[in-house]
């Protein structure tokens, strides 16, 4: 479609990220309709100010080329981190969710439905901050471009039942969407695969995917919860709107985070890992404490028992 570049605002000097399309590479009915989507980005990423949105500066046209002047995000997008062998915690990526929950909360509550969520419109930056970013095919209230057909729009691997069967969409169709991700990113694994996109698409409509933690042992059953919410198939079944995905990821959260410092309490005194210097009990040497304590107890109890028959017998005999 074009090209993003990185440049300078002199004005108040600053650097940004420029997004242009280069119309004059494209058919009319291509033009109208691309140019459409683009304008359509900046005007729905525009009208949202939020921590968790990428911010769009200006937008503007010259000749064929339109352009959106937008910060400059700097950091992996989320599709990257997934992709790497070394994922985040399980913490990590529910803090990740949580910034996602809260951004699509604001997006829905001005009117905007994203449509296309998935991890390569995510962005991690410095210090684990998420913005979300792509708003090409929002739909809002006042559209630029019309959303009303039979085509099928979105990233086919993350759509929602109701897109795919060309049925209305509302907020809880990012939510589907959302979940996708969700699942992705605390397995590793989509919950929704196979040989070609039918096969996909058969499997988002009709079948429910494995839970989680059947894939990651790591994974509490609230967290299994949350994501069979997301996944449901009927709209109505699912979260009804963000604000109540971001509360119980943020529940879930604050769960791991207490189960984690008990751990990390419990490792005090229990620590595998021999170190040089260290005084703490290992396992083994706990084991072999209770032992000879529960023999030493055994021998006294013997040993007073024994002193007990020969007392009363002295008596007997005098």
């Amino acid at each position: 479609m074009g090209v993003v570049y990185k440049a300078h605002d002199p004005l108040i000097d600053r650097f940004v990220a420029i997004k242009t399309i280069d119309l004059q590479k494209l058919g009319e009915k291509e033009k109208d309709e691309y140019k459409a989507r683009f304008y359509q980005e900046a005007k729905a990423a525009g009208r949202l100010n939020h921590p968790n949105i990428i911010t769009i500066h200006d937008l503007g046209r010259k000749g064929d080329v339109a352009y959106i002047a937008m910060e400059l995000m700097q950091g992996p997008e989320l599709q990257d981190i997934v992709a790497e062998d070394q994922r985040l915690s399980l913490v990590e990526n529910l803090d990740v969710a949580f910034q996602v929950a809260e951004g699509l909360a604001y997006a829905h509550e001005h009117g905007v439905v994203h449509r296309d969520i998935k991890p390569s419109n995510i962005m991690v930056l410095r210090g684990k901050h998420v913005k979300i970013a792509d708003f090409g095919i929002a739909k809002m209230e006042s559209s630029l471009w019309s959303t009303h057909t039979n085509k099928v729009i979105g990233t086919p691997l993350y759509l929602s039942p109701e897109q795919i069967l060309s049925q209305p969409i509302t907020p809880r169709s990012d939510i589907f969407s959302f979940g996708i991700v969700l699942y992705q990113m605390i397995t590793g694994k989509l919950p929704f695969f196979g040989e070609n996109i039918n096969a996909v698409w058969y499997q988002i409509i009709n079948e429910e995917p494995k839970k989680p933690s059947s894939l990651n042992p790591e994974i509490p059953e609230m967290l299994d919860r949350i994501v069979a919410k997301c996944l449901a198939k009927k709209p109505d079944e699912r979260y009804q709107n963000a604000n109540e995905l971001a509360s119980d990821l943020h529940s879930c959260r604050k769960m791991l985070s207490l189960s984690d410092s008990k751990d990390d309490h419990r490792s005090h005194y229990f620590d595998d890992n021999k170190t040089s210097g260290s005084r703490k009990i290992t396992r083994l040497q706990l084991t072999g404490i209770i032992v000879l304590t529960a023999l030493i107890s055994l021998a006294l109890y013997a040993l007073i028992d024994s002193l007990f028959i020969d007392s009363i017998m002295n008596k007997i005999a005098f």
